[in-house]
């Protein structure tokens, strides 16, 4: 192989590691046992210690940080820390699943959110993306509320969650203006990990008294999706167009599916395997209309 056809390469192996590591938090998340707000404050507080000392050297050569650029991602912080929280709490409720495959309508949001803020058009493929991804989404819930009150409970976290993501996608859109990446992501993680702190608190979550094997998941959670999961994907962004990194994402709940069929020994109904490619097939038409955009 050349140099060349490396080159060429290393950006799909990248994209192909991302999306196997995000596929590997909520296995870790059921592992730890510990509850969700927990478990993703700890995944965040790692991530924010590790990666202190590159941000405060690029903060450094920048010269400090801009305070418009500081307020977003605080803001930004905070909309993840939602996002971690209700789908941590609906993998614990619901196993790994349908709180993965339903926080990644995100894109929805994202578009919906955008003709409310940002008065953006929206084609038909996104409104039909909409109506099908919403579609399958109804019937994953439903399938789940059928087998018990925690399964659609979990569920329809994994759906509040993704309405957070989609707020943070919309702030960090903003904030990228004005910060790095390294920067933003540093501080919108700082946000993140103080309010995941504050809810811990709040619940009257145990944030110590766990077990080696808890901890051990809670630092596999930092290492693998956050950190190797969103630093492969934002290197394969650098070398492929969007309109190939976005619907390649949407294999993350895939991923998720088959290594807790495999690991967990999670078992879907024909009914939420059905409701399943619906919401990944609206999705991706969603992308598609954006990505034409």
């Amino acid at each position: 192989m050349t140099a060349s056809q490396r080159s060429h390469l290393l950006p799909y192996l990248a994209l192909g590691a991302g999306v196997l590591g995000l596929g590997f938090a909520a296995i870790f998340v059921r592992w730890a046992g510990a509850p969700g707000p927990v478990a993703s404050f700890y995944r965040l507080a790692i991530t924010v210690t590790l990666l202190a000392l590159p941000f405060f050297r690029r903060v450094k050569a920048k010269g400090g940080v801009p305070t418009t650029g500081l307020q977003l991602a605080v803001l930004g912080g905070l909309f993840f820390a939602g996002d971690l929280a209700f789908w941590a709490t609906g993998v614990v409720l619901s196993g790994a699943t349908s709180p993965t495959l339903l926080l990644n309508t995100a894109p929805i949001w994202v578009g919906l959110g955008a003709l409310v803020l940002f008065h953006e058009r929206l084609n038909a493929t996104f409104w039909i993306g909409l109506v099908v991804a919403m579609s399958g989404a109804l019937i994953v819930l439903g399938a789940g509320s059928l087998r018990s009150f925690s399964l659609g409970l979990g569920a329809f976290f994994g759906i509040l969650g993704g309405i957070f993501h989609a707020g943070y996608f919309l702030t960090t859109q903003r904030g990228r203006e004005i910060l790095d990446s390294l920067t933003y992501f540093w501080l919108a993680a700082l946000s993140s990990t103080l309010g995941l702190l504050a809810v811990s608190l709040a619940f009257r979550q145990p944030l110590t008294g766990y077990s080696l094997f808890t901890y051990l998941n809670f630092l596999a959670l930092a290492l693998v999706p956050q950190i190797l999961g969103h630093f492969s994907i934002n290197y394969s962004l650098g070398y492929l167009p969007a309109s190939i990194v976005a619907p390649t994402l949407l294999g993350q709940p895939v991923v998720t599916a088959l290594l807790a069929g495999l690991l967990l020994g999670e078992k879907l109904s024909a009914w939420e395997i059905l409701g399943g490619i619906l919401v990944l097939a609206g999705v991706y038409a969603v992308h598609r209309s954006r990505n034409r955009e």
